[in-house]
């Protein structure tokens, strides 16, 4: 596993950011902002500490796949982590296996820290050699899209 770290400052307060960014009060603004990494990317499930959450979206061939995680920590407005321990793919959750060994224990985590009506997002990230170039390129403007949606 390879660790990455993206920031970005928005102006707006830390439970907008939180809000947004989980999607809770509309799921929407978690689709628009991830539409960066999957057009028809959602999530099933909920952001409660402890609980299970399918990060997913339909791919090229119109199969529903992702992530099964699990949320570690959710301090509102502050933090949340988040732990990826398999795969969706074709309906089932997969939870063992060399595909999903691969991703095993990663962990991407929110940290939202607001000083003087700014705040910064930073995200760290656990993930494989094969994704490193995607989420290097794909991250930062999935963040610069939250940025935006925040700002309004």
């Amino acid at each position: 596993m390879k660790k990455l770290q993206f920031k970005v400052s928005i102006n707006a307060p830390a439970t907008k950011i939180y809000d947004f960014m989980l999607g809770l009060s509309s799921k929407s603004t978690y689709e628009q902002w991830t539409a960066l990494f999957n057009p028809t990317s959602t999530y099933e499930g909920s952001w409660g500490k402890g609980n299970k959450i399918l990060f997913i979206g339909v791919d090229e061939k119109g199969e529903k796949g992702g992530m099964v995680s699990r949320i570690v920590e959710n301090i509102p407005n502050q933090f949340v982590s988040i732990q990826h321990y398999g795969l969706f793919n074709a309906g089932k959750e997969i939870t063992e296996g060399p595909e999903v060994e691969k991703w095993a224990n990663g962990f991407e985590n929110y940290t939202y820290e607001e000083n003087n009506g700014t705040t910064t997002v930073t995200v760290d990230l656990d993930t494989t050699e094969d994704f490193l170039d995607y989420m290097n390129e794909t991250y930062p403007k999935a963040l610069e899209k939250l940025k935006e949606l925040c700002e309004k």
